[in-house]
């Protein structure tokens, strides 16, 4: 089999009727399976399997798994990769609508370039307009740049680490990518032992491609590749004294330090360039 799609849902079922009805009218032409996840939401996701997509389930060509309980982003992915037969891993968000021919375009960029172990495309809001979602590795101070009125004052900082002055259109490596559509080699992700369940949400994506760099592979953004993302900042209000009061801005907290913990024994830095 070509390819492994997971989907992790926490009290999305809607968005993951949505994702797997969008995937499943793009009639791929390739060998694929649908993976869902439910992270222990218990939000009805399972009445949708069964009355929307009864006969996919019985084909095999979706899995319908359920977590113990909620351990976080990475860990539902890794609960899916254990019953993955793909080649390749698509990571996908249930609020992901992937658009015509760009998974097609993943899976050829990986056919053809053996040295690259993780792939992504160019993302966009549902209005079109350019989504951030590739990154260099940052620098520790950067989330108090982003949360604070700092970040009017440093907006060179942030545009670096946003890669805001590169093209957009231009297939080329990069540090990291955003978690919510990548696709990976599967031999490789389970080298790397999955996601780090230690991060529970925020930066174990930025963590797993640093560790894909590490083992010698490279982490690409493809732009042929076109998807939009209804992405909303559930952890930046733009008043951080307000965020403060956020259980999901004290999760980014911790996962930004633990981020930098690790790695504090080598230097974070645009390793891309000096490769």
């Amino acid at each position: 089999m070509k390819l492994s799609i997971i989907i992790v849902n926490y009290k999305t079922k809607n968005l993951v009727k949505q994702c797997i009805k969008n995937i499943e009218n793009l009639h791929l032409d390739l060998a694929y399976e649908i993976i869902v996840v439910d992270n222990a939401s218990r939000d009805g996701i399972d009445k949708i399997i069964e009355e929307y997509f009864f006969d996919l389930k019985q084909s095999g060509k979706l899995k319908f798994l359920v977590t113990e309980k909620n351990r976080g982003m990475g860990a539902g992915n890794n609960f899916g990769l254990q019953k993955a037969l793909g080649e390749y891993i698509l990571i996908l968000n249930p609020d992901v609508v992937v658009l015509e021919n760009s998974i097609n375009e993943l899976v050829s960029f990986l056919d053809q370039k053996p040295a690259i172990g993780c792939v992504a495309p160019q993302l966009f809001y549902p209005n079109k307009k350019h989504q951030f979602s590739r990154y260099h590795f940052p620098k520790f101070y950067l989330p108090a740049l982003i949360r604070t009125g700092l970040k009017n004052i440093s907006s060179k900082v942030i545009a670096e680490y946003t890669m805001a002055g590169t093209s957009l259109n231009t297939a080329e490596p990069i540090d990291w990518a955003r978690g919510s559509a990548i696709m990976v080699r599967a031999e490789l992700l389970r080298k790397l032992g999955g996601f780090d369940e230690g991060f529970f949400m925020y930066l174990e994506d930025t963590d797993l491609c640093r560790r894909i760099w590490q083992v010698d592979y490279e982490v690409w953004y493809v732009p042929s590749s076109k998807m939009l993302h209804y992405y909303a900042h559930e952890t930046n209000s733009g008043a951080w004294i307000r965020d403060l009061g956020n259980k999901l801005t004290w999760i980014h907290i911790r996962s930004w330090l633990r981020f930098f913990w690790k790695w504090k024994k080598q230097k974070i830095e645009k390793i891309r360039l000096g490769r």
